[in-house]
């Protein structure tokens, strides 16, 4: 584990009021980016004032909201925006499974942020703006099997639905990797544009080598408020216009597809309802179209009660059924003997978290492990009791295009 670098001093944190800097990935050196992007507003960082690997096991969101108080106790800060994300910040990553190390929260030096019309520029101790380079375009792809091939992950779903069937469960989400490796080392920069700029509607982010564009926001909180967005259900776009309208007409009325939203958003009602004053869940769906698939969508406010940040609710919610499964204990352990690999931060909670417990997470979709010139891709279903093994490959496949297409452009 490494602790805080300079922890046994106060942070010195100033946030200064800036012109509209433009495209934030383009402000971003090379060396360890850290972002979170939607639409052009959110935030870019690098450097490390403090960083720490997070022990793994149940109580690891305690201990790491213990450890940022820690960090952010004492800070001397000057803050001239006072906004969510203003002031001292920390970009976080967690695995997906509590027993895996790899979860890791990085407080930079220097970070860039834009919203809601106001840009402002905070800096720790010797944060400071790095020269700026091209980023380099990786060159050829080739692709391998990752844990397993295609028909051993097909074997894989059959085996889950066939436990689906016998009562066991009601879902499971099994999820597979792809590796990848370019012909020169790969630059965070390129992905993160290519994915902003292609996927707009999603959360680019980037946390100590995971990349990624994800649709699916866990939570943000902004004060007491808190806004969560519930995907589960997914079908391919189309060839043009009315295939796509099929497509997305099936998907609303697919039995199979209402069930395990219905299962998604029963699990995160009965999560948030507790830490809430008050929870709107929307009676229906709605259809959420990106460039490479539509989702079943279902976005959920609440008022929070006080003195919980946003990683506690974090803690509450992860994992979701709409990456685990239903009932989740049982969803879990199927997993583990089925998937046949550590899905380290994929379906895990990555965002970012401010002093005054606002942030926003997602849930680690869509993504890559980017290590030097190496890449490990990911890509999960939802497993029913009647899913179709070929047609959930397929649909895995499609989702691992997002980020194909960031390797590739």
């Amino acid at each position: 584990m490494r602790a805080a670098l300079g922890s046994t001093r106060p942070l010195v944190v100033r946030t200064a009021l800036v012109a509209d800097p433009g495209d934030l990935l383009t402000r971003l050196p090379a060396a360890a980016p850290h972002a979170w992007i939607r639409h052009g507003e959110g935030l870019v960082a690098w450097g490390e004032a403090a960083r720490v690997s997070v022990p793994p096991g149940p109580g690891r969101f305690d201990w790491a909201r213990d450890w940022l108080s820690s960090v952010f106790a004492g800070a001397h800060v000057d803050d001239e925006a006072h906004a969510p994300g203003s002031g001292p910040v920390a970009f976080g990553s967690f695995t997906f499974d509590p027993a895996s190390p790899g979860s890791v929260l990085v407080v930079p030096r220097t970070i860039l942020a834009r919203r809601d019309g106001r840009a402002w520029l905070t800096t720790i101790g010797e944060g400071r703006l790095d020269e700026i380079t091209a980023p380099r375009d990786p060159g050829r792809i080739s692709y391998g099997d990752g844990s397993l091939t295609a028909p051993e992950w097909e074997h894989a779903v059959a085996q889950a639905a066939r436990r689906i069937r016998s009562g066991r469960l009601e879902k499971a989400v099994l999820a597979r990797d792809l590796t990848a490796v370019a012909e020169h080392p790969i630059d965070v920069r390129l992905l993160l544009s290519r994915l902003a700029e292609r996927f707009p509607e999603c959360y680019t982010f980037s946390c100590s080598g995971l990349v990624g564009a994800t649709p699916e926001l866990l939570v943000r909180r902004t004060g007491e408020t808190v806004e969560s967005l519930v995907l589960a259900g997914t079908t391919p776009r189309g060839t043009g216009p009315a295939d796509d309208a099929a497509r997305g007409a099936a998907l609303f009325a697919s039995a199979k597809d209402r069930r395990e939203h219905a299962c998604a958003i029963d699990s995160v009602r009965r999560t948030l309802t507790p830490l809430c004053a008050e929870l709107k869940i929307p009676e229906e769906p709605e259809l959420l179209v990106l460039p490479n698939v539509q989702h079943l969508a279902s976005p959920v406010t609440g008022h929070l009660s006080a003195g919980l940040s946003v990683l506690d609710v974090v803690a509450a919610l992860h994992p979701t059924a709409a990456v685990g499964g239903t009932p989740t204990r049982t969803a879990l352990q199927v997993i583990r003997e089925l998937e046949g690999m550590d899905r380290a931060g994929y379906a895990g909670p990555v965002g970012w978290i401010d002093s005054r417990g606002d942030g926003e997470w997602g849930i680690a979709l869509r993504c890559a492990q980017i290590d030097g010139a190496r890449a490990r891709l990911f890509a999960g279903c939802g497993i029913m009791g009647d899913s179709d093994p070929a047609a959930e490959l397929a649909e895995a496949q499609a989702k691992f295009r997002v980020m194909q297409y960031a390797l590739e452009g």
